[in-house]
């Protein structure tokens, strides 16, 4: 089935009516249209992470119900939504997931009814154990592995001892259960397990670089620990080294299915000659008889393999600053279409040319045959009305563009008295006989268009005696 079902198009309007935000994005990503979910889903999901008034529980729940369809389409979608959530949304929603009990209960998930329905059901009982298990491990270390600050001063390589025997192989369990999703390039073949299968891909390589990083820390110590311990590390060590098989056949996947070459890290393998230092040095522990190698070829034995896992981990780093740099770009690009969009809707607001305001004095200007020099205008415009459209204050501030500076008077006086000539002589009045008197200007005009700041009814009076004996105002 393609496209947008009855039913989807059926459960997003009743969340409308609802008033369900989150439950219509839910909805809206995980609908029966064979296609991962939309990017603007998602992120709106991930922001309502980040807000403080949205009820994890409840978008998490919203997100279990969508597992219980029969549909193997949505049920796939609602575990992917589940695992960007996971790797991008707010820690806390997967807090929450480590706090339950229970998540997907979907070892038993079978979709008899649809085109690929028994083999997408597979992937989605695989699927939904990884998601699980990564939850379980956060409850265990109150620490999400993929995200954990790596480097020579991160997390794993500045881990004691004792702790480090304890956390490697919860990793393990955690990577296991990702590469049972085991996908071939011939199943992979539409885009919900194709978002899924990328999904994998970028946790595989975060974890693996967290669990690399850890074997190093785990071999510069080896040495100086205590039989018990040297016991446990070397069995960790060996599955280390079989889970890099087994993730190395799972990137290989991931490049023939189009994945670009630089995003796949190389995996360099330490020298088979540590592995039986590692042996000879716990077998000497036990109080085997056996010949262990001298204190320099030892160390250079280990000095050669931790340059190895070195060179691994700086290989699984590019990634990470590949999809930073992308993430970034994609942010900016987002930043100049919101900027955009905001400018124009501002050209929008503005008037084409100038404010109602001056657009009436220049209507009483013309009646009246006074006009303005174009160069007055002009500096009045770009003085006043164009805003600074380069300037980061104008891109954070509300919309402001100032009028025109008029001065409504001059308009009032002319529409009323007939108003003065440029050289302040006194015009006939224009106002028509049955017009009702328009009130008298509230401030007197002088020569050139300038207001006085004398007293008002002393002007008003030395107007109209001038007037009354035809004259023209007295000159100031």
């Amino acid at each position: 089935m393609s496209g947008q079902s009855i039913t989807d198009r059926i459960a997003a309007a009743q969340h409308s009516m609802t008033g369900s935000a989150i439950s219509k994005a839910v909805c809206k990503a995980t609908t029966h249209e064979v296609s991962g979910p939309k990017k603007k889903h998602l992120d709106y999901l991930i922001h309502c992470t980040n807000e403080m008034n949205v009820s994890i529980p409840q978008l998490a729940d919203t997100l279990f119900e969508r597992t219980a369809n029969s549909s193997w389409v949505v049920v796939f979608k609602s575990l992917i939504t589940t695992h960007h959530l996971m790797m991008y949304g707010n820690e806390r929603l997967i807090q929450y997931l480590a706090s339950r009990n229970t998540l997907f209960n979907l070892n038993n998930f079978l979709d008899k009814g649809a085109l690929q329905g028994y083999d997408m059901s597979t992937f989605i009982r695989r699927y939904s154990r990884y998601l699980n298990e990564k939850a379980m491990s956060y409850r265990l270390v109150a620490v999400d592995f993929t995200k954990m600050k790596r480097g020579i001063d991160g997390v794993m390589r500045t881990m004691n001892t004792e702790k480090l025997i304890k956390t490697l192989p919860i990793i393990q369990n955690q990577l296991d259960a990702l590469l049972d999703f085991q996908a071939n390039p011939n199943e992979l073949t539409n885009g919900v397990i194709n978002s899924a299968f990328m999904l994998l891909f970028k946790d595989s390589i975060r974890l693996f670089a967290a669990y690399n990083e850890g074997v190093i820390n785990l071999l510069e110590k080896y040495f100086d620990m205590k039989k018990t311990q040297c016991k446990d590390a070397l069995d960790i060590y060996k599955k280390f080294l079989c889970r890099m098989t087994k993730l190395s056949e799972f990137l290989k996947v991931a490049e023939q299915v189009g994945i670009d070459q630089g995003d796949i890290p190389d995996l360099s393998q330490a020298p088979s000659s540590l592995l039986e230092a590692l042996e000879q040095h716990l077998a000497s522990l036990e109080g085997k008889k056996t010949k262990e190698l001298n204190a320099d070829t030892r160390a250079s034995t280990l000095s050669s393999a931790v340059s190895s896992l070195s060179t691994t981990g700086m290989s699984f780093s590019r990634m990470d600053e590949k999809e930073k740099q992308q993430a970034l770009e994609e942010e900016q690009a987002r930043l100049q279409a919101l900027k955009d969009l905001r400018l124009k809707e501002m050209g929008m607001q503005t008037p084409p040319s100038a404010s109602p305001s001056s657009q009436s004095i220049g209507g009483g200007i013309n009646n009246n045959h006074i006009t303005h020099t174009p160069e007055l205008f002009t500096s009045t415009l770009s003085a006043n009305s164009v805003p600074n459209l380069n300037s980061d204050l104008f891109d954070l501030q509300p919309s402001f563009i100032p009028a025109v500076q008029s001065n409504p008077s001059i308009s009032t006086a002319n529409s009323a008295w007939g108003g003065f000539d440029v050289l302040g002589d006194m015009l006939k009045p224009t106002m028509p006989a049955h017009a009702a008197p328009l009130p008298p200007p509230q401030m007197p005009v002088h020569h050139g268009g300038k207001l006085l700041a004398n007293d008002l009814d002393s002007s008003l009076a030395n107007l109209v005696g001038n007037l009354q004996f035809g004259g023209t105002p007295a000159k100031k």
